[in-house]
């Protein structure tokens, strides 16, 4: 089994939403299916049909985050010591060269990104552009516009 990358902030928050629905999630669900049952027929009561479809809904996120947190491969960013290199949980100062905007993204796993904070996920093309750089090369990205490139202005690893 391939491991997953995950950031230590990452691990943390799909272990928090595991807990969460093992422990609050659950039990809701359980006790609105017991309620819908006292209520008698089962072929025509809508209650228990989407008790039970959240039901299913919990137990196959619960599964699949046990999956990802049991193969995930955790990396705290402020333990990573890559010679000023872009890596998995590297925060990377950017330069668009065409006109000058700059940017800040930190290169997280799939199941963390999230564009407003300026998170971007490690099988993104951007992120893949990056992978290996050092401050002062210019990446090319493949965007729907056609090619951006952007100048690695600075690697943190915070």
């Amino acid at each position: 089994m391939s491991k997953i990358p995950l950031t230590l902030i990452g691990a943390e928050l799909l272990r928090s939403e595991l807990h969460h629905l093992k422990t609050v999630e659950r039990p809701s669900v359980i006790n609105a299916i017991s309620e819908a049952r006292a209520q008698g027929d089962l072929s025509e009561n809508a209650e228990y049909d989407a008790a039970k479809e959240r039901q299913a809904f919990v137990e196959g996120r619960i599964i699949e985050l046990e999956s990802k947190l049991g193969s995930a491969l955790v990396v705290d960013p402020r333990t990573i010591n890559a010679d000023g290199r872009c890596v998995f949980g590297s925060t990377v100062v950017l330069e668009d060269v065409r006109n000058g905007d700059v940017v800040t993204y930190q290169i997280v796993g799939d199941d963390e990104a999230d564009i407003k904070q300026r998170k971007i996920s490690i099988s993104s093309p951007i992120a893949r552009a990056l992978i290996g750089k050092y401050s002062g090369d210019v990446a090319e990205v493949l965007a729907p516009g056609g090619v951006r490139e952007y100048e690695v202005v600075d690697v943190q690893y915070i």
